[in-house]
């Protein structure tokens, strides 16, 4: 029996996931993470905290498993997106890692874009600039950091920096890569006229790979240090968001994959390299080799139901909750939710968006104002999908729903309707954890692609088709959703 190992570096832990050759699950560890903000909107971790935590997820892994390493076949990365690890002539760590959700580089963003132009860099990239991205976050520290900037020769992501702990090699996924702004979408490789117009070494920037393909092999020091064999392959992997799409097998195009946690995902393989021309939605390689995805993001979904309940329903549990929100019915009789509590990405892409209720009476009880939440973060999700079909995507013939939201059977039926799709849960709580596990099965050699891998492994249940009722419904509700962030959008300016 063969097994294959997935690692995530989330942003929270490092987790390890064991499968056989038949996908099953053999075992699952996680070791938490430190998170530091020493100023505001600065988000920062130490890459050393990634290791440590690496080695002790596997090492407890092997040990509650008691699988031997030697028939480990393969490992594959996944992980937190965007990340800045710098590092010097010998590999060593410069300064924290900048974070994904790091926001100090927005002056560094409108620099980009005056550099280059909103067209043209949507055009080479595929995305606008956003602060979370790694290029901006590298022009920050050329800028406020000018001595850690001259003595850096390496610059990797969060995952990446475990590959080269792991193998010694500089390497990343394509997939991951274009989540830096640097990366070409069509070609799939670094972007050399933006590198020179940013004035950005390439030399800094590793080799890119596709998700199967093996980018090193274990090496002595690492087999020591977590209880590995020496020489187990280490494929590529991807970005967490391309490995969710593998693990829960949206790999063609006909099949989409909605991620319903703390924030929102829709996530749309393409056959080809489409962006949307304001950057509105990202636009990157999949992990799937020849195949891009676009993808839109709303920053508060299911974090929105979590910050009602523990604003005005904390004494609650969520089933409980959202059991008084059943009967209400759709529309919440006139009740509105905006879900932009921490600003917003798609479609608006506008940091100082804010929540809001809008139309509240004495009608309203606690179960309308629950279901508005739900409401509003479904109502958010369709302008993803209205986004991505005006960029010219076929409606998809099923979206797998997975993350936390997607346990609740009512929020579920709300959002095929409101989406006018079906629904399909994946059996599975690590999606990115198993969709490295399976990348690495295809480089090890157990399966002959990607596609094959998701279509033996990935089981779905719970089919949820839209009520047209309530669809129809939801039509009228959603017209007053979409009216209503131009009207306040004045409101949520700076002053």
């Amino acid at each position: 029996m063969a097994y294959l190992l997935g690692i995530d570096i989330s942003t929270t832990a490092t987790k390890a996931l064991l499968i056989d050759e038949q996908g099953a699950v053999v075992g699952g560890t996680s070791t938490p993470h430190d998170l530091s903000a020493p100023q505001p909107l600065w988000s920062e971790q130490d890459p050393e905290q990634w290791w440590n935590a690496t080695r002790k997820s596997i090492r407890d892994l092997l040990q509650v498993t008691k699988v031997d390493a030697a028939a480990i076949a393969g490992i594959g990365l996944t992980g937190q997106m965007h990340g800045l690890v710098m590092l010097d002539a010998e590999g060593t760590v410069l300064r924290p890692a900048l974070l994904w959700n790091d926001g100090r580089a927005s002056a560094e963003c409108d620099a980009i874009r005056a550099r280059l132009g909103l067209e043209r860099l949507v055009a080479i990239t595929g995305n606008d600039a956003f602060a979370g991205f790694t290029a901006p976050k590298l022009l920050w520290v050329r800028q406020h950091e000018p001595e850690v900037y001259a003595r850096t020769t390496q610059i990797l992501l969060p995952k990446d920096y475990i590959r080269y702990r792991l193998t010694g090699a500089y390497a990343t996924d394509k997939a991951g890569a274009g989540g830096t702004l640097m990366l070409d979408l069509a070609s799939r490789d670094w972007a050399g006229d933006l590198l020179d117009a940013l004035d950005i070494p390439p030399a800094w920037l590793p080799a890119t790979f596709e998700g199967p393909a093996i980018t090193g092999r274990l090496t002595a020091e690492a087999a020591s240090a977590t209880g590995l064999r020496e020489g187990t392959p280490v494929v590529a992997g991807g970005g967490d968001q391309a490995a969710q799409a593998v693990g829960v097998g949206a790999v063609r195009p006909d099949v989409w994959a909605l991620t319903l946690g703390t924030s929102g995902v829709v996530f749309a393989p393409s056959e080809t390299a489409l962006t949307e021309a304001q950057g509105r939605v990202h636009a990157f390689p999949h992990a799937v080799p020849g195949r891009w995805h676009l993808m839109g993001v709303m920053l508060s979904a299911a974090g929105s139901l979590r910050w009602y309940h523990d604003t005005l329903a904390a004494g609650l549990d969520y089933d409980t909750l959202l059991d008084e929100a059943a009967p209400v019915p759709p529309g919440s009789e006139g009740l509105v939710f905006l879900p932009y509590l921490t600003g917003e990405r798609t479609p608006h892409a506008d940091p100082h968006a804010r929540g809001a209720f809008i139309g509240l009476t004495p009608r309203h009880t606690r179960g309308h104002m629950t279901r508005a939440v739900i409401e509003g973060v479904s109502f958010g999700l369709r302008d993803n999908f209205r986004l991505l079909k005006e960029v010219g995507l076929p409606v998809p013939r099923q979206v797998r729903i997975s993350g936390g939201g997607a346990q609740s059977p009512l929020w579920r039926q709300m959002l095929a309707d409101v989406l006018g799709v079906e629904l399909v849960s994946v059996q599975t709580a690590e999606g990115a954890a198993l969709g490295a596990a399976l990348l690495a099965g295809v480089g090890a050699g157990l399966w002959p692609s990607v596609e094959t891998a998701c279509d033996a492994i990935v089981a779905t249940h719970q089919a949820t088709a839209p009520n047209p009722e309530d669809a129809a419904r939801y039509e009228e509700a959603y017209a007053q959703f979409r009216a209503l962030y131009p009207l306040l959008q004045p409101f949520f300016a700076p002053r």
